[in-house]
């Protein structure tokens, strides 16, 4: 390989990169704070914990579409291999999304008899994020192939480990939910998502560190490229970072900061993304084809680059202008429905 055919597959697999961090941390958050339904039983509460998101949530969800595009178009070959893999876990969270977001818009027509929208949004973004967690986990673990083809079998997937990082991905969107709670909201509502953020925190940390030991006792082309020499000196430093992100995280919840909390949570979800990077690079579907192996015919990895270059500009500069224009913090009884 060489040229064109080299650079275009590394470029693709950075904007899908891209793509699944920004859905992460964005609607991480949006489905966090569904699942935090849970321990606000009060209307009023839910309420505010609910406008604190409205002007972004449907935003939120185009980096998942975008992300499944760029994988369908770009990759092609690991498209056909995932999706089937995944079936399942890709349909509960397909099907979780579309009920919470129907939901959400449902709730406020329907009060005051809106209780089952409520639990509806609570549990479809639980089941979203879980589902994420399983396909997250399934990918990590290896996917059985064989001639360019997923040979396992329909429930291939599920597996202790894939559970845990279901659950993992449950616990982290959660605790990004009670740090969006701290920068946007005030009263009740900002006082319990801080009881409840340092518990978050330090689950969050045991299924990292879970994940950490796990991945290279299960496969030792993972535990080679962590702890060979020189790798280990260098990837060292992203264990020491997420303990001090986590620490920065842990003293803005209790010293009642609004910006830090969040701001560390999201880095925290940026080094755990970077290394499980690191442990799959260059295979996008581990162990068995590489992203240039996957890859699309150059012409057509072109064409769709041009795409994003025009689309994604647009997203970015939509993305940030919402933000912008709804800073700042909510009180009590304030909303935008």
């Amino acid at each position: 390989m060489n040229g064109v055919a080299d650079v275009l597959p590394v470029i693709l697999a950075l904007l899908l990169g891209m793509s699944v961090v920004l859905y992460v941390v964005l609607d991480g958050f949006d489905l966090g704070i569904g699942m935090l339904f849970f321990f606000y039983p009060g209307e009023d509460d839910r309420d505010l914990i609910m406008n604190s998101v409205a002007p972004f949530w449907d935003g939120n969800e185009t980096w998942l579409v975008l992300g499944g595009v760029t994988l369908w178009a770009a990759f092609p070959k690991a498209f056909a291999i995932i999706l089937p893999a995944m079936y399942i876990p890709v349909m509960v969270l397909l099907l979780a999304l579309i009920f919470r977001g129907v939901a959400f818009e449902f709730r406020w027509v329907a009060k005051p008899r809106h209780r089952a929208w409520d639990w509806s949004f609570a549990v479809g973004s639980t089941l979203g994020a879980f589902a994420q967690g399983l396909v997250l986990g399934g990918v990590v673990q290896g996917i059985p192939v064989r001639n360019g083809e997923f040979t396992g079998q329909a429930l291939s997937w599920l597996s202790p480990f894939s559970v845990m990082c279901g659950l993992a991905v449950v616990t982290g969107y959660t605790l990004l939910g009670a740090t969006w709670l701290m920068l946007k909201t005030s009263g009740p509502v900002e006082e319990r998502a801080r009881k409840l953020g340092v518990p978050l925190l330090a689950a969050l940390l045991a299924f990292i560190v879970a994940v950490s030991i796990w991945t290279p006792l299960m496969s030792p082309r993972i535990a080679e490229r962590w702890f060979g020499v020189p790798n280990i000196f260098f990837l060292a430093q992203v264990p020491v970072a997420t303990l001090l992100f986590a620490w920065l995280c842990w003293r803005g919840i209790r010293r009642g900061q609004a910006i830090l909390p969040f701001v560390m949570a999201v880095g925290i979800f940026l080094l755990a993304f970077f290394g499980l990077v690191i442990s799959s690079i260059p295979y996008i579907v581990p162990p068995s084809l590489t992203i240039w192996e996957a890859a699309a015919y150059p012409g057509s990895q072109m064409f769709y680059l041009i795409g994003a270059a025009i689309l994604i500009p647009m997203i970015l500069a939509y993305t940030v202008l919402v933000f912008w224009l709804f800073r700042g913090k909510l009180k009590p009884g304030e909303g935008y429905h």
